[in-house]
């Protein structure tokens, strides 16, 4: 019985985790360069809260080469930005509405 308790816990602890991923609200930016070679691309953005971070034009890496493609110079973003292993990566951006 302990170890259906610990599983239990386990598990509601990784659905709590991954409601609040979910839950990452998306920032407003604008594309200023898309640099597909370099897989980066470089965004004017508002305050990112999550990160701590003020407004400003940043390069940022992307976590999956596709999101370049989403996206094109001079358009406005909603985006998510992450710190992973030290760097900023783009993890998600969609045209805004």
């Amino acid at each position: 019985m302990p170890n259906i308790r610990i599983a239990l816990a386990a598990f509601v602890a990784a659905l709590s985790f991954a409601g609040a991923v979910a839950a990452a609200e998306l920032a407003d930016g604008e594309v200023r360069k898309v640099d597909k070679d370099n897989k980066k691309i470089t965004i004017k953005h508002g305050p990112l809260t999550d990160l701590d971070m003020p407004g400003m034009t940043m390069v940022f890496g992307v976590k999956e080469d596709a999101l370049l493609d989403k996206v094109k110079t001079g358009e406005k973003v909603r985006f998510q930005a992450e710190k992973i292993d030290g760097k900023f990566v783009v993890t998600a951006i969609e045209p805004a509405p």
